[in-house]
Formats: structure tokens, C-alpha cells, sequence
């Protein structure tokens, strides 16, 4: 019996140990976390304020986690992990989305996995989240170590099925003819405009160092990357839209898919 303890208590402690190593949720609450320095601080402030628009306007809560390091988790036991610890969602729609994200370094291999809420799983299967979103939208940029585009062309794919302008289907046919025409991209044009307009107007946005000129962030949003799907120059623009509330305290039960280059 002694001993049958003593192997529950050195269960528990590695446990336990595992859990710490799940980083805390951020304070204040942030949907935008790179601890791996993978994005600049203008990239990093553009998509938190195109990521808490989308939260305010659709009460979906995507994360975007950068880490150095899985410390030993299977990439998709860390993101679920994570979004559990955080609360990320809403309670009762469980409507939370993790994109985590290991990138390469050395002879470790680059890690993504994409962590979706109960609520979410028949909006997101499986199935279009690894084929469509981090297959064809994601590795390809993140193979050349373009985090920002990856993430961004993989979050305006997410950003556009979970609002429901198209079904992973409809997605999917025009991936398959070879091109996004009709996809709509207004909405996320709006909130760029918002969003670059919003500088002072002492502070030219196309200064080096700080955002996309503007001809190129519409030349970028109408269609001249490579991406099928709907990719957004998430441009920062100065200051946000308003701050992100905080976590609603939603649940995961293992939906998602990811990928290793």
C-alpha cells in the first residue's frame, strides 16, 4: 500500500510539473502571445486588433500562441491544454479557436496545431482545418519562415468560415479552380482601413519600420499572394479597437488538426 502511494504522489508531482510548464494566462488578457519573438510589434498589433474586432463582432475568440519550445507535449495536448487553463471562448458556445505555433529552430522541426472549441467542431472539421487551412494556407509561408503571412492567411480563412460567407466546401471548390475571386474580403478591407486611419495624422502609417505602405496593403488584400483562401495585411494601424475583455472560460474536447515542416 506504502508503495502504492508513493507511485501516486510522483504521478501527481510530474503532473503536476507538466502543468506548470503550460505557460499562464496573460494579464491582461491578450489574444495575440508570442513568446517566441516570431512577429515584429507592429504584426503583433495588427492582428490583435483584427482579432478582437472579430471577437466583439462574432463572440469567437481565436488565440494565437507562439511558443519556443513544446517542452515535451504533443503539440495538440499542449493546445488543448492551453485553451482550457486560459478559458479561451465563451462559456456555454465553447466557441474558442487555439492556433499554437513551435517555430524551426535548428534540427527541431517547426510545430502548428489548431485547437477548436466543442461550439466550433462542426463549423471547422477536422478535416478543413488540416487540409484547407494548415496545409494550403499556413506551412507553405511557414516553411520559408514567414509567420506573420502564415498565420494571417490561415486566420483570414478561420476568420471567414466561422462568420459564414462560405462554407469549408464552397472553400475548398475555389481552391481547387485555382483562385479566391468572389471571396469576400470587405469586411476585413474595413477593419484595415479603421485601423490605418486611426494614426494620428502626425504619423504617416507608411513610415519604415511601422506598417505597409498603403498601395501595397490593398494590393496584398485584393488577391497578390499566393493564398487561395481570404488573406488580410492585418495592418497595425496605432492604437486598438477598444482592448480585449478577456477570456469567457470555454471548453475543448480534442477537435483540430496541425502540421510539422
Amino acid at each position: 500500500m506504502k508503495r502504492i502511494l508513493i507511485v501516486l504522489f510522483v504521478l501527481l508531482g510530474t503532473a503536476t510539473s507538466l502543468m506548470a510548464q503550460i505557460p499562464e494566462r496573460p494579464v491582461p488578457a491578450r489574444l495575440v502571445n508570442d513568446f517566441a519573438g516570431v512577429l515584429t510589434n507592429d504584426q503583433r498589433e495588427g492582428l490583435e486588433n483584427a482579432l478582437e474586432k472579430f471577437a466583439r463582432e462574432t463572440s469567437t475568440q481565436i488565440v494565437v500562441v507562439a511558443v519556443p519550445d513544446l517542452e515535451g507535449y504533443d503539440k495538440a495536448d499542449y493546445a488543448f491544454q492551453l485553451g482550457e487553463k486560459w478559458g479561451v471562448g465563451q462559456k456555454g458556445k465553447d466557441n474558442g479557436i487555439v492556433i499554437l505555433l513551435k517555430p524551426k529552430t535548428g534540427n527541431s522541426r517547426g510545430e502548428v496545431f489548431i485547437a477548436t472549441g466543442y461550439g466550433l467542431e462542426g463549423v471547422l472539421p477536422d478535416a478543413t482545418v488540416n487540409r484547407d487551412i494548415v496545409s494550403n494556407e499556413m506551412l507553405p509561408r511557414f516553411k520559408e519562415n514567414n509567420y506573420y503571412e502564415g498565420l494571417a492567411a490561415g486566420i483570414g480563412v478561420i476568420m471567414d468560415i466561422t462568420r459564414g460567407e462560405y462554407t469549408a466546401d464552397e472553400y475548398r471548390q475555389q481552391a481547387e479552380a485555382g483562385g479566391a475571386a468572389g471571396i469576400p474580403f470587405l469586411i476585413i478591407l474595413f477593419a484595415v482601413l479603421i485601423s490605418l486611419f486611426g494614426r494620428s495624422r502626425r504619423r504617416r502609417f507608411y513610415s519604415p519600420g511601422r506598417s505597409l505602405p498603403f498601395w501595397m496593403a490593398m494590393g496584398m488584400m485584393s488577391g497578390s499572394h499566393r493564398s487561395s483562401g481570404s488573406f488580410g495585411n492585418f495592418s497595425s494601424g496605432g492604437g486598438s479597437f477598444g482592448g480585449f475583455g478577456g477570456f469567457g472560460g470555454g471548453s475543448f474536447g480534442g477537435g483540430g488538426a496541425g502540421g510539422s515542416w
